[in-house]
């Protein structure tokens, strides 16, 4: 194809530099950064967006059933059957929750007390794999009176392993103000600290279920279900049939991006607010290749006009400056992505950008997403041809007489 050829010739044919040369340079440069950065950013967010994910997951089921009144406290047993009944689902476990009052000595701290089935705990549950004192033991049994607290949690009351701990409800609470009668307050055990680096040290503390109805004032009643799955994307498919099955007005169903929507929205927001800035940098670099063709157009004037002399078409310019345009931007776009999956890779294999020992993770968390490539040198070279279609389009309109006669 002559037209490839010659564009390629016009790029390797800036033997001296002068002001095109130096825009096309620039252009190129600017193209490489801009998509080495954006897959670099992308793939960071990926990475603690995997990070956090992992995190909420393993601390929270892949969907919850929530019981809304004493009615549905009375269906516990049909309900847990009908569960268990469903393909895909791994465990359907009870639990129970409520805010509460921790206190030690002087100090007292507000959290959420959680209760779960002892057969939870021989589960992968989370707690288990974020230890960072004592053991992950909570016994069920009805003189059990062990907890799991977190690390912010043990920080503020000065707590650690084997420390006896007050706990008083804030049921018991409001029953204080009616009665105008003392709390009743439960000791607690710290038998483990748990560190994830999240909200959950900062408020939510672990009992056996027995354990959190006697805190919470529960007696026989739970709080829900909570389910895990064999396959988590089959979350949205479990809720549709349990909606389905269950009393919309008795049971509330939530997947796990349910329970922290919130948080993977602003997450979202953010990759796209970075995205979208990264892009404004390749865009800046497309109109520089616009300026570049635009006045190469103009210093090949003679150029175009032997070509169109000796039986060169209209459309045959318009590619040569297409095909040079866009060569600029394949330049730039794969030495964008190498240098991007260079630092990538290094940072996966070798850890070189360290976060410190305040965070859970050793290193900046990296993960490479391939359709982020796709999607990045697509836009790249998108925006390279669309910057080419002026000055082509400027070329191929040249009449032979006005692109000769200046020479």
């Amino acid at each position: 194809m002559f037209e490839f050829f010659i564009a390629k010739r016009y790029l390797k044919s800036k033997h001296k530099i002068n002001f095109i040369s130096i825009i096309s340079i620039l252009s190129t440069l600017g193209i490489t950064i801009g998509v080495a950065a954006l897959i670099i950013v992308l793939s960071v967010f990926n990475g603690f967006g995997g990070i956090v994910k992992d995190i909420l997951i393993s601390f929270d089921p892949h969907v919850r059933v929530t019981l809304k009144s004493f009615e549905a406290n009375t269906q516990v047993d049909s309900t847990a059957d009908f569960l268990n009944s469903i393909n895909g689902i791994k465990t359907a476990q009870t639990f129970v929750d409520g805010k509460s009052i921790l206190l030690k000595n002087k100090s007292y701290k507000i959290v959420n007390i959680k209760g779960i089935e002892e057969t939870a705990v021989e589960e992968d549950w989370g707690v288990r794999t974020s230890m960072f004192a004592g053991e992950y033991n909570l016994s069920d049994s009805s003189n059990s009176n062990d907890a799991i607290i977190g690390l912010s949690v043990a920080l503020d009351l000065s707590a650690k392993v084997g420390d006896t701990l007050s706990v008083t409800s804030f049921n018991n609470i409001e029953q204080v103000a009616v009665n105008f009668a003392m709390p009743k307050t439960f000791k607690l055990v710290v038998t483990g600290i748990y560190r994830t680096g999240k909200d959950y040290e900062g408020n939510l503390i672990f009992t056996s279920l027995k354990t959190a109805q006697k805190v919470l004032g529960l007696k026989n009643q739970i709080t829900g279900f909570e389910l895990r799955l064999n396959d988590i994307d089959e979350a949205e498919h479990v809720k549709e049939i349990i909606s389905e099955n269950l009393n919309e007005e008795l049971f509330t169903i939530d997947t796990w991006y349910d329970l922290h929507k919130d948080l993977y929205g602003v997450m979202l927001i953010e990759r796209w607010a970075a995205y979208i800035i990264l892009c404004l940098i390749i865009a800046v670099a497309t109109f520089n290749i616009l300026g570049s063709l635009t006045m190469s157009v103009i210093e090949k004037r003679k150029d175009i006009g032997v070509l169109k002399s000796i039986g060169v078409s209209d459309k045959s310019v318009l590619r040569i400056f297409m095909f040079e345009g866009i060569l600029i931007g394949l330049i730039g776009t794969i030495a964008g992505v190498i240098i991007g999956l260079a630092v990538c890779i290094l940072q996966i294999e070798y850890g070189f950008y360290s976060l410190g020992a305040k965070f859970i993770i050793d290193a900046l968390p990296v993960k490479i997403v391939w359709t982020d490539l796709v999607v990045i040198s697509g836009m790249s070279m998108l925006l390279a041809f669309l910057a080419s279609l002026y000055p082509a389009k400027k070329a191929a309109k040249q009449q032979v007489v006005e692109a000769i006669k200046w020479e």
